[in-house]
């Protein structure tokens, strides 16, 4: 998300003749990818956070607007405001980062921002019923795809993941692709393993993908649930998947399923959907956003697993054709582009300085 808004801002500040710099705590010069933001406005900190902090607030007391990522910039911002109060300082808020009790600098940062810029409704309506935020000062801007994902122009599932994992191209394959933390156990996974077995008495050839790096609880932990299924043979745990490779898992799949609790917003949902992918998603958190309210997908109740199993049958009933894939990309990037986030960003700076 934040490679996606550093380039629409540079882009933007090159469109208006405006001066763009973004600083980043934890990575580190060479981590920069230069097709998002050239090099001579952008600089990494490596985990020194003294020296970010030092410097970003040096940098922010000569800038107009500053735009923190993550309300754990609370200080920088914090001192900025005091500093000049005049600069308008705007915080990103994602999603369970703010969605719980918060300390005392990010709370009087909350307050004394000027803009609070929440990638869904749902987020947004955390922040106003938790926190008490001004209701004008908190703006919905989805997250976007980002402009140098590899979207496909056909869609044929990849021989080289049907010969890696031994399938043919007529096996129906449920993927979900998340983190798998051991202290994270609300992405839904675990239902999807709880209803495999019954879907795959539907469908027998069915299998059920699930990537992300995980850790060795984790590890232990879902390996426990798939045998105590017996279905070691129909579930495969990819771990990590490449960035690179991510767009061909996708186009393996005929649909993807994150019956998630906590997604602030849920770019993978999109990502799926601009590969042409069906999506299922939960019905309780951002993912709503994601899918337009169930215009692009379909989110079901996590707790639910009648109505979980119900949603995966039905997509994998429903021949998933060429034509409905090219139509589940095209709304989807008709709707989560960058050149409509790049234009909304370009309206909010310009309100701002109005």
């Amino acid at each position: 998300m934040t490679r996606t808004l550093g380039h629409a801002l540079n882009q933007v500040a090159l469109k208006n003749n405006w001066e763009f710099d973004m600083y980043s705590a934890y990575d580190t010069n060479k981590d920069l990818m230069q097709q998002y933001v050239p090099a001579k406005h952008f600089k990494g900190f490596g985990a020194n956070r003294s020296a970010f902090v030092i410097k970003a607030v040096q940098k922010g007391i000569k800038s107009d607007v500053v735009i923190l990522t993550h309300i754990n910039l609370a200080i920088v911002g914090l001192i900025i405001k005091k500093i000049k109060p005049k600069c308008q300082v705007w915080l990103i808020a994602h999603g369970i980062e703010v969605w719980r009790p918060l300390s005392f600098f990010q709370r009087s940062l909350l307050k004394v921002c000027d803009n609070i810029i929440c990638v869904s409704n749902f987020t947004r309506q955390k922040i106003l019923s938790l926190h008490g935020c001004k209701v004008d000062k908190c703006t919905v801007l989805n997250n976007a795809i980002d402009p140098y994902m590899p979207l496909p122009a056909t869609f044929i599932k990849p021989a080289h993941l049907l010969n890696k994992y031994n399938l043919t191209a007529d096996c129906p394959v449920i993927y979900t692709l998340t983190r798998l933390a051991n202290s994270e156990q609300y992405k839904g996974h675990d239902q999807v393993i709880k209803v495999f077995g019954k879907i795959k008495g539907k469908f027998p050839g069915a299998k059920y993908i699930l990537s992300g790096q995980y850790d060795s609880e984790e590890e232990i932990r879902i390996k426990k649930l798939i045998a105590s299924i017996g279905a070691e043979d129909d579930i495969i745990l990819t771990g990590f998947i490449a960035e690179k490779d991510i767009t061909d898992y996708f186009l393996l799949a005929d649909v993807f399923v994150l019956p998630s609790k906590k997604e602030g917003f849920g770019i993978v949902f999109i990502e799926a959907l601009a590969c042409g992918l069906p999506v299922i998603c939960g019905n309780s958190d951002g993912s709503i956003d994601a899918i337009r309210n169930g215009e692009l997908g379909n989110a079901i109740d996590t707790d639910n697993l009648n109505e979980l199993e119900q949603a995966i049958n039905n997509v994998l009933e429903t021949s998933l054709s060429t034509k409905n894939r090219e139509y589940l990309q095209k709304q989807c990037l008709g709707y989560f582009n960058e050149q409509i986030y790049m234009d909304n960003l370009q309206q909010l700076l310009i309100t701002a300085h109005a």
